[in-house]
């Protein structure tokens, strides 16, 4: 099992390098997430945009010999170039570059190319909580807006699928609420202790959920001692379920912005996963999400 961020990057290293299509990559930021997973052959960047501008950065930082570029003419067209290098076995996975988030996630979508999954797409973020010493799976601070009891299912499945590919073989699921006891006024409680329920009968697959519970006894032994709470998940959760992506991208940027905690994030949902970063992300932000897009590529 991945233990600490170190390891994930040593675990992407040690495998051959994906092609990795970037969509509109014509931008410093850009092509700075993407050099250190470039030189420490991580992956093969395959740059897709304004080749002119994308041939001048690329110069200029020194990666001139280890990329590819793919000229096109519109962030649309680079988008749907992504999907199709992917489509024909020419990519391996795809990464936001200087592009609108719909456009992307539309190409990633279009039926043509065949990439469609089974579940609804989802942001999914691996926070390592350095109090803790260990890594929580946060879901979803940047998609779904208030997703309903059945897209709840999918969001804990998507963190699934990342919780396996660190080790994790039966994740613990904590469905995160404001309160621990089930109050008929609070609509998150009762999808908590829904989705508790389905967790009991089997219904999610191998994992344990629990819930309500609220982020501090999910994931601290001694809060939820400390309250007399007993569950199978209060302090050793491994996935944390937010009602809605105010609660969500509240929590995310509390711990990664302001706590500074090491994290990667990626969408699932779809047949291969798609690194996503902020323009306000360290650039040891965007390379630990390479290089868990790469491990769940992999999977």
């Amino acid at each position: 099992m991945i233990e600490n961020i170190k390891e994930l990057i040593i675990k992407a290293k040690k495998s051959k390098p994906l092609k990795l299509a970037v969509v509109a990559a014509e931008d410093e930021t850009v092509v700075n997430s993407i050099k250190k997973a470039a030189k420490s052959k991580i992956i093969e960047p395959i740059l897709i945009g304004d080749q002119k501008k994308i041939r001048n950065i690329v110069t200029e930082k020194g990666l001139k010999e280890k990329v590819s570029i793919v000229k096109t003419d519109s962030k649309q067209e680079s988008a749907q170039k992504a999907m199709e290098l992917i489509q024909d076995n020419k990519a391996d996975f795809p990464m936001k570059g200087l592009i609108s988030t719909s456009i992307i996630l539309k190409a990633l979508l279009d039926k043509k190319y065949g990439l469609r999954g089974n579940n609804i797409l989802s942001l999914v973020t691996l926070i390592y909580l350095e109090k803790e010493k260990r890594f929580v799976i946060l879901t979803d601070g940047g998609m779904n807006i208030k997703p309903s009891l059945d897209q709840k299912t999918d969001l804990i499945k998507n963190a699934v699928l990342m919780a396996n590919s660190l080790g994790i073989k039966k994740p613990k699921v904590a469905v995160l609420a404001a309160v621990e006891s089930v109050n008929p006024a609070m609509e998150a409680t009762l999808e908590a202790a829904q989705l508790s329920k389905m967790g009991d009968r089997g219904q999610l697959g191998d994992i344990i959920v629990d819930g309500p519970l609220a982020f501090d006894n999910a994931v601290s032994k001694k809060a939820a001692r400390h309250k007399g709470i007993k569950s199978p998940v209060a302090g050793e959760a491994d996935i944390l379920l937010v009602p809605d992506i105010e609660a969500g991208n509240i929590l995310y940027k509390s711990l990664v912005f302001y706590g500074e905690q090491p994290s990667a994030s990626v969408i699932l949902g779809a047949k291969v996963p798609l690194v996503i970063t902020s323009r306000a992300d360290s650039s040891e932000t965007k390379l630990n999400s390479i290089a868990l897009g790469k491990l769940l590529t992999e999977k």
